[in-house]
């Protein structure tokens, strides 16, 4: 089981450099959690793209269709969270002393502690020191 945080996730909807990658170790899972965090993030930063000028309306759609249509596929689990991500998350980040992490980074590991995963797959330098801090294991397409 691997929680993908959404540098990860928008990997698999939109073409990137790592989109490869992350698509041949998704495949190597048994279980993909995508928590309710990550599927609000990957929907903002869909929209800003297309806000933004990145892709068409209708990139935008397909984008956001894919998105909806992971749901019916593995290894994907969609998972909603409660609130005590936040509490975990303060907790966190109270006991990471010099580690630095950012809100919704740190907002990721929490919801991974609570939903009982030990691995993360993530392209952010930052969030995967954090979330070695904590003792989970960290997977980085960009240097798989």
């Amino acid at each position: 089981m691997i929680y993908i945080d959404t540098s990860c996730l928008i990997k698999l909807l939109v073409r990137e450099p790592e989109s490869a990658s992350v698509r041949e170790l998704v495949n190597r899972e048994d279980t993909v959690i995508v928590s309710s965090l990550a599927e609000l993030e990957a929907e903002i930063q869909l929209k800003a793209g297309y806000l933004g000028g990145q892709f068409r309306a209708s990139q935008w759609r397909e984008h956001l269709s894919k998105l909806a249509a992971l749901r019916n596929f593995q290894p994907f689990r969609f998972v909603s969270l409660g609130g005590a991500i936040f509490q975990t998350a303060l907790r966190q980040n109270r006991r990471a002393g010099e580690i630095h992490c950012r809100t919704m980074d740190r907002l990721h590991l929490g919801a991974m502690e609570e939903l009982g995963s030990r691995r993360i797959m993530t392209n952010d330098d930052p969030q995967a020191t954090a979330a070695r801090d904590l003792g989970f294991e960290v997977v980085l397409p960009a240097r798989s």
